[in-house]
């Protein structure tokens, strides 16, 4: 049996390209060549991996046959192609690039539905879903039983590090010209996003939601095999740069019991559930994390049904880079 695998990472010059090789390099990934690849603009780009420092090659000239296991990052036209020859060449595949429709492919979060993994075929393509939907199916997925769940309603406070380096980089000159007097020009985000809160995290349909607000709801269902669960989503831009920020509030059809949903969440694989009397937040304690944290917990004012909760998570690291690299650390566990 091989002691590794190849692994080939497209769109590794992006924020969770980056952090995807960190990550690999940190969970001692069974690594035996590590191929980064990304568009023409980011070739010779050098990324850390282990005391060394990997050029990026241009994806267009890379032979997918000698890759087990490929990364799809980012939001690139070209990672559609990628896919295409990923499979053909008989590679297992991690998406994150939320390009192919929920019902086309299987969205898995370890801690959620990892045991799906074990009737795949050896040729196969599964999606990272969306951060938002991979903290949300973690946080729920220990109580939706005890709850009989069947309504979630989420307002997602989103950092500029969900549109990329673009965002955070915006984020910053606006801060520096505001600071500085300067007049402010908005780029990115339209308007201004420092110092303020969009609406709108993305454009909107004619119904006013944006493609990843849906996306969202079919995750989570998908992840937590709810297909009729109401979910209620929306998007907020908030002026961070990582870490997104969750309110939630479920609806159960029973009343809650919140010293069994209390101990559910203690007892839940990747949560670090935050006790009354103190609250988590973003930038204080889930960036840089592996886990989601969950405060706030308690139950509804007028409703015994209804439980509200809080929930922060590494948008980049946890959210996408972690929970890719799990997953991928399921789909070759045959090979080791």
């Amino acid at each position: 049996m091989p002691t590794g695998v190849g692994v080939a990472v497209v769109g590794a010059v992006s924020l969770v390209g980056e952090a995807l090789v960190e990550v690999l390099e940190e969970r001692a990934f069974p690594v035996a060549e590590l191929h980064l690849l990304d568009g023409t603009e980011s070739v010779g780009h050098a990324v850390p991996f282990k005391g060394r420092n990997l050029r990026v090659g241009e994806v267009d000239h890379f032979e997918f046959n000698r890759a087990h296991l490929v990364f799809l990052v980012g939001a690139s036209a070209l990672l559609s192609e990628c896919r295409v020859k990923a499979l053909a060449a008989g590679c297992r595949v991690v998406d994150l690039s939320a390009s192919i429709p929920v019902e086309q492919q299987l969205c898995v979060v370890p801690e959620v539905n990892g045991v799906l993994l074990d009737a795949l075929p050896e040729q196969c393509a599964i999606a990272s879903p969306l951060p938002e939907s991979v903290a949300l199916a973690i946080a729920l997925k220990p109580i939706q039983q005890q709850l009989e769940l069947h309504r979630v309603t989420v307002t997602a406070c989103l950092p500029v590090s969900s549109h990329g380096s673009a965002g955070v980089r915006e984020l910053a000159r606006q801060t520096s010209e505001l600071l500085n007097a300067r007049p402010l020009e908005p780029r990115v985000f339209g308007r201004q996003v420092a110092f303020n809160m969009l609406a709108q995290a993305e454009a909107v349909d004619a119904q006013g939601y944006g493609l990843q607000e849906r996306r969202l709801v079919e995750e989570l269902r998908q992840l937590l095999d709810m297909p009729e669960l109401a979910v209620s989503v929306t998007f907020v831009q908030a002026p961070v740069f990582f870490g997104e920020s969750l309110v939630v509030s479920l609806q159960g059809r029973v009343e809650a019991d919140m010293q069994v949903l209390s101990a559910a969440l203690e007892a839940a694989q990747g949560v670090e559930l935050v006790e009354s009397g103190d609250y988590p937040t973003a930038v204080g304690d889930a960036v840089g994390q592996d886990v989601i944290y969950v405060g706030r917990v308690r139950r509804g004012i007028c409703d015994p049904r209804e439980v509200n909760l809080w929930i922060v998570s590494d948008n980049v690291r946890k959210g996408a880079a972690l929970n890719a690299v799990q997953s991928g650390e399921l789909l070759i566990k045959d090979y080791l």
